[in-house]
Formats: C-alpha cells, sequence, structure tokens
C-alpha cells in the first residue's frame, strides 16, 4: 500500500515554497540601504529550506512503500479542479539540490557579488521559489507558472552586475525562454482540448480513454509541449543559449543556473514515465526514440565543445549539456535500472557543476593577478645576470631554497578543489561520477530493447566512455594551464565564505560516495516508483479537502487537508 505522510509533515509540503516567498518579499522591503539585514535573513532561510528539504527526503526514504505521497490542496478543492503539491522520492530529491546549489550561491555571493547590483536576494529566493514549485506542482498549468517564476528571476540574476557581455548574452537567454513558454502554452493547450484537464495523474488517467480520431491531436500536443521543456533542458541543438549566458553569468549565479536545466530534465521524467508507460497502449513510449537520440546527439555535442573550450567557463557549460545529454538518454530507455544510475548521475553532476562554476571565478582571479613589473636597468644588465651561476642546484635565482618550499594555501585549495571537481564531472573514480557512471554502464550491459534497441544502447555505452575521458583531457588541459605551467604570478586573494561553499558541494559529492549503497537504494526505489505511475494517480485522486463540523469545530472528513 502506498505511504502517506502523517498529518505534520503533509502540512511542510507547501513550506519550501512559501518560506521562498515570503523571504524574496521581505528582503524586498529592507531593501538595498539595509543590505546587511537583507543577507543575513536570506542566509537563516536557506539553512532552513535546506533543512526542510532534507528532513522530507529523510522521512520518504523512511517509508517501507516502493512510493511515499505526501499531497498537499493549497486551496483546498477537490481534485482534480484545484492545485495540488505532490512530494514523493524524486521532487525530494529535487529539493534538496536546489537548497543544496542554492545555499552555495548565496554563501559565495556573500563576499561581494550581492552588492554588484540591486535585488539580489529577492531575486534569489524567487528563483527558489519557482525552483520548488517545479518539482512539487502536478498541475501543467501551475508547472507553467512556476517555470515562468524561476525563468523571471533568472533573466535578473543573469544580468546582475552589469556589463555587455552579460546584456547580449541575457537577451539571447530571453528570447529562446520566452518562445520556448509560447509553445509551452500552445502544447498546454492542445492537451487540455483533449483530455478536458490540466492535473498530470487526471491526463494519465484519461489517456487510454481518448478516441483515435484524437490521438494525432494528442500526440502533437505532447510534441509541442516537449519542444518547449527540452529546449529549457539544453537539449541540441536548441542549446546554442547556453555556454555564452552560463559564462557571462556571475560564479554565484551561474552556480545556481547549473540546476535549471535539470528543471527541464525533471518534468520529462514525470512527465513521460506518467503519461506514456509502456501500459499506456497506442501511446506506449511516445517520444522514447527521440530522448533516446536527441540524449546522444546532445551529450556528443557536449563532449566536443568541452573539448573545444579555452575558457573554463564555457568548458563548465558545455559540462552541463553533456550532463543533461546523458540523463535524457538513459531516461528514454524506460529501464529501472538504468533510471537509477542516471539519477544518481543527476545529483552527482549538479553538486559538481555548481562547484566548478564557483572556481571559475577563483581560478580566474588567480591567473589575472598582476605581477610587479621589471625595474628598468637600461643598457646595464641586472646584477644576478653578470653573477655566476650558483653551485647548489637546489637554490633558485636569489638563492632560495627549491626543495621543502610551502605551496601557498590559496593555491593549494585551488588545485585540490579542481582536481575533485575534474574527477566528478569527467566521471573518474573515487567520486560520486564515477559510481553514477558505473551504475549506468552495468545497467546498459542488460539493455537490449526497449524504445530504441539495442543500437542505441551499445552507443550510449560507448559515448558514456569516450565523453568521460575528452572531459578528463579537457580538464587536465586547464589544470596544466593554470596550475602546472610555469607562471611568475603571486597567489591569489581568497576569502573563506567564497571557499565554503565550494568545499561543501564537494563533500556532499563524497557523501554519496561514503554513503553509495543506500543512495543507490533510494534511486533504485525512485526509479521503480516513476515505472509504476498508478501509485501516483492514486495518491492524488486519494486526497480530500479538509471538512469542518461546525457544530463542534473540529475538522472532519478524511483527517488533514491532502490526506489521502
Amino acid at each position: 500500500m502506498t505511504a502517506a505522510l502523517s498529518l505534520p509533515m503533509q502540512q511542510l509540503v507547501v513550506v519550501p515554497v512559501l518560506l521562498a516567498l515570503a523571504t524574496a518579499a521581505l528582503t524586498l522591503l529592507l531593501g538595498e540601504r539595509r543590505r546587511a539585514s537583507a543577507a543575513v535573513l536570506s542566509l537563516a532561510s536557506t539553512l532552513a529550506g535546506l533543512a526542510l528539504t532534507i528532513a522530507l527526503l529523510l522521512w520518504v526514504d523512511r517509508q517501507d512503500a516502493p512510493a511515499a505521497f505526501g499531497v498537499y490542496l493549497p486551496g483546498n478543492w477537490p481534485v482534480p479542479f484545484g492545485i495540488v503539491l505532490v512530494l514523493d522520492r524524486l521532487s525530494a530529491l529535487m529539493l534538496v539540490l536546489a537548497a543544496s546549489a542554492g545555499l552555495a550561491a548565496l554563501l559565495f555571493s556573500l563576499a561581494h557579488w550581492h552588492r554588484a547590483g540591486v535585488y539580489f536576494h529577492p531575486l534569489l529566493h524567487l528563483q527558489l521559489m519557482g525552483l520548488y514549485g517545479a518539482f512539487l506542482t502536478a498541475d501543467l498549468f501551475n508547472l507553467f507558472v512556476f517555470f515562468e517564476v524561476l525563468l523571471a528571476a533568472s533573466y535578473g540574476l543573469l544580468m546582475h552586475g552589469g556589463g555587455g557581455a552579460r546584456v547580449r548574452a541575457g537577451l539571447h537567454y530571453i528570447a529562446i525562454n520566452l518562445v520556448a513558454s509560447l509553445l509551452f502554452l500552445i502544447g498546454v493547450a492542445l492537451l487540455y482540448g483533449v483530455t478536458g484537464t490540466l492535473n498530470m495523474a487526471d491526463i494519465a488517467h484519461k489517456l487510454a480513454h481518448v478516441p483515435d480520431s484524437d490521438r494525432g491531436l494528442l500526440h502533437v500536443g505532447a510534441a509541442i509541449l516537449a519542444i518547449a521543456i527540452l529546449a529549457k533542458a539544453a537539449v541540441w541543438p536548441l542549446n546554442f543559449w547556453l555556454p555564452p549566458a552560463y559564462a557571462a553569468a556571475g560564479a554565484p549565479v551561474a552556480a545556481l543556473f547549473a540546476i535549471l536545466t535539470k528543471v527541464g530534465v525533471y518534468a520529462v521524467l514525470r512527465l513521460w514515465t506518467l503519461c506514456f508507460p509502456a501500459s499506456a497502449g497506442a501511446s506506449a513510449l511516445f517520444g522514447g526514440e527521440v530522448l533516446v537520440w536527441g540524449g546522444l546527439t546532445t551529450l556528443a555535442f557536449g563532449a566536443v565543445g568541452m573539448m573545444a573550450s579555452q575558457q573554463l567557463a564555457r568548458l563548465a557549460g558545455y559540462s552541463v549539456i553533456a550532463s543533461s545529454g546523458t540523463l535524457l538518454a538513459a531516461i528514454g530507455f524506460g529501464a529501472p535500472a538504468l533510471s537509477a544510475g542516471a539519477l544518481f548521475y543527476l545529483a552527482s553532476s549538479t553538486l559538481a557543476g555548481s562547484a566548478l562554476f564557483l572556481l571559475v571565478e577563483l581560478m580566474e582571479r588567480a591567473r589575472d593577478v598582476e605581477v610587479a613589473p621589471l625595474p628598468d636597468y637600461g643598457d646595464r644588465l641586472p646584477d644576478f645576470l653578470d653573477a655566476e651561476p650558483p653551485h647548489d642546484t637546489n637554490l633558485d635565482d636569489e638563492e632560495e631554497v627549491l626543495i621543502g618550499r610551502a605551496i601557498p594555501a590559496a593555491l593549494a585549495f585551488l588545485g585540490l578543489t579542481f582536481m575533485l571537481c575534474a574527477l566528478a564531472v569527467a566521471g573518474l573514480p573515487p567520486l560520486s561520477g564515477f559510481v553514477a557512471k558505473v551504475a549506468m554502464l552495468s545497467a546498459l550491459l542488460d539493455v537490449h530493447a526497449g524504445a530504441a534497441g539495442a543500437a542505441a544502447g551499445w552507443t550510449l555505452f560507448g559515448l558514456l566512455v569516450v565523453s568521460g575521458l575528452i572531459a578528463a583531457m579537457a580538464l587536465v588541459r586547464v589544470g596544466i594551464r593554470d596550475f602546472w605551467a610555469p607562471q611568475d604570478r603571486p597567489a591569489p586573494r581568497l576569502r573563506v565564505i567564497e571557499c565554503v561553499p565550494i568545499g561543501l558541494l564537494l563533500a556532499a559529492s563524497l557523501l554519496l560516495v561514503l554513503r553509495g549503497e543506500p543512495a543507490l537504494a533510494y534511486m533504485r526505489a525512485t526509479a521503480d516508483a516513476l515505472q509504476q505511475p498508478q501509485r501516483y494517480i492514486g495518491a492524488v485522486f486519494g486526497a480530500r479537502p479538509v471538512t469542518r463540523d461546525l457544530s463542534s469545530g473540529a475538522d472532519a472528513g478524511a483527517g488533514g487537508r491532502g490526506a489521502p
């Protein structure tokens, strides 16, 4: 039987959205003159949001049932007429990743970025509100609303700090997302015309009863909606906007943007497994081949882009594209074991990508440290060129000992964290990217059928290996340029508040490795639940509005809002 949240936990489903909304409003009221107070409030709210999302994930993980659901009816209307928020294993995972990226971005911004422009804190929390709502909503129109909330906030965040490069990239970013939003509305309208509902569970329930005469229109609406969502997921060829936009954004903004493409991947995973499972009759696995081959092409494009990039910021952007392609291709097979490995990879790539974007600014700062100019000796050679070379080969030109010289702490931190990020992004041992790729490769050995067939399975197998090698080579090239090649420049100045979020993100990635078996078990349970859409449908339709007994003044009925 499907487990349901107890009443106290049931009310917490909506709290992440309300908390982010309230924080955005309060920081806006505080204004720019009380930015320090806004920063304290913003930090407290983000920490509370992360703690809450972790608590919800741990509650879901403790349930014995394959799928645990918390259904909340904000307007207290019966399903499917009102807004519905649903918490399950997948949405709980995405909430934690969004809160983690948000906290890392906020901590890093406290060094100076939150003062680079106006309304940073309200925009950050509006973005978090949109992310939380998109992961919790069970309604297509409200999915569009939360998409627009997070996109509207991202427009302001992308251009935070000003500059011609950010404005140009921001205009392209806005244009492509406005077109995608228009397609989203068209797709939703067509689906509503065919099914008469916008509730995801209700759509999935009614698809089997759609007459054959309307089946073509249904597929057209789903295809248009998919184009809009895949554009947000940065699938090729709709991803030309991503590298310049992410490279132009400020470091904390880009770190938060690392999860934006995952919103598109989440929407694909949620809608495709819910509405077009293998049991959907004539619409079974509709679009599966497009997901697989589109994902494979995106993965290859991202890998080539990483090798061709000369700037670390653009390389990080192409790594996001490659991770999105990997996830879409793995999802398209409809195999639970492969989807479990892909979900583990989703968590790993999001944490590593956010950390890499934060490192970009610090590494660029290290390269831009000014070196004092050499004195002008005129026609006379300096004394150290006229002097005899030192007899001890362990001394440098200034007769200082070379062996045992300490590496500056800032350079040591940058080198270590960059190495860990490179290992995670490339999928090399011993970090979480390697565990995720091994899980997917093992599952692919057993995938010989499905939506795309064995050829696509072996193609994905090869691309996972080759793309990892290409990513490793591209990142090693950056490491050689920044850390290995001799450079006469002093160590950069790093602030503790800039180093802490990078360390926390990489620590979370290491924790995924140390707790690899429980994490993989969670991902397997999530993938199994996604392959059984009737559980989701039953949980949503089992929710009942709260009724009140006027004679006693007590709530009656189902025992709590949204309780099944």
